[in-house]
């Protein structure tokens, strides 16, 4: 029997020899190189690159625009996720299927979506100029198209993980006399909330680092429509490199506290690890 197991430990060995490097190179080596980068002219160049003030902006926006779309996507999750696990009714099988669509569509495509509604000679554009209103190249579009990639997040979280919960609770507390509210607030709402703030999590990444639908729909305005990305890649074509990888390293670290609490929270509930596994 010995023999049979070196063999398989050397063929596990190579394999995690083999993970691990293709991990170095395509994910840890290029991160590396980002705060390198960012750090190469001194701690003072740095600071000064995030203190200009289109840096602030950007800042400012990009924090802005997860703070509405989050909350936006944790109703719609919440809500659509209940709706989907407790009820049965007609158009479940489509109301998935559109809870999906941000994934199998480009972002890119997506902002383009609402260029052709809300731009200029867009379905609404007429109106909108009409009314003094403004949606594309404004605020509003930027955050309309962070809403739209990112609202399967939350609901993909919670559709698995609530459909392994089953009805079983609610049921009890309706059948002891509880309304439909003090059954969610008391019931449902405790027993998904560590996967609530899971997809939370996930969401709020990918509304912070979206760039293909704000680049289309966004204007790149210096100052008032640039998020954090599409500043990064401004600074980036103007051979600024201190100032591109500085801003680069901000959303880097942003992006690792998101990682770093997504991996406590595995390691906390793994039904959570499940649930993404089954989503998937």
């Amino acid at each position: 029997m010995k023999p049979s197991r070196v063999p398989a430990n050397l063929g596990a060995m190579l394999l995690l020899g083999v993970a691990l490097a293709y991990v170095g190179v395509l994910v840890l080596l290029p991160l590396l190189v980002v705060f390198v980068e960012a750090l190469r002219s001194g701690v003072g160049a740095y600071l000064e690159a995030l203190s200009d003030p289109y840096a602030h902006s950007a800042i400012r926006l990009t924090l802005m625009t997860a703070a509405i779309s989050v909350p936006l996507n944790l109703v719609f999750g919440v809500a659509a996720s209940w709706a989907i696990t407790k009820f049965d009714f007609r158009g479940k099988n489509a109301l998935i299927t559109l809870i999906d669509l941000p994934f199998a569509v480009s972002p890119v495509i997506s902002g383009l979506i609402y260029l052709l509604v809300f731009g200029a000679q867009g379905w609404l554009g007429p109106w909108l100029l009409e009314h003094d209103i403004r949606v594309v190249f404004a605020v509003p579009g930027i955050i309309l198209a962070t809403t739209f990639v990112t609202f399967p997040f939350v609901a993909r979280e919670l559709i698995p993980l609530m459909q392994a919960q089953g009805t079983d609770e609610e049921v009890t507390a309706l059948s002891l006399g509880a309304s439909g509210w003090q059954t969610f607030w008391l019931v449902t709402l405790p027993n998904i909330r560590w996967g609530l703030l899971y997809g939370v999590l996930l969401c709020n990444a990918r509304a912070m680092g979206e760039f293909g639908a704000v680049s289309v729909v966004s204007g790149h305005i210096r100052g008032l429509t640039n998020t954090l990305p599409l500043h990064i890649e401004i600074l980036h074509k103007e051979y600024n490199p201190v100032g591109a990888f500085a801003t680069a390293a901000l959303l880097a670290m942003l992006a690792l506290v998101t990682l770093i609490t997504k991996s406590l929270l595995e390691m906390r509930h793994p039904e959570l690890r499940q649930g993404v596994a089954r989503q998937r």
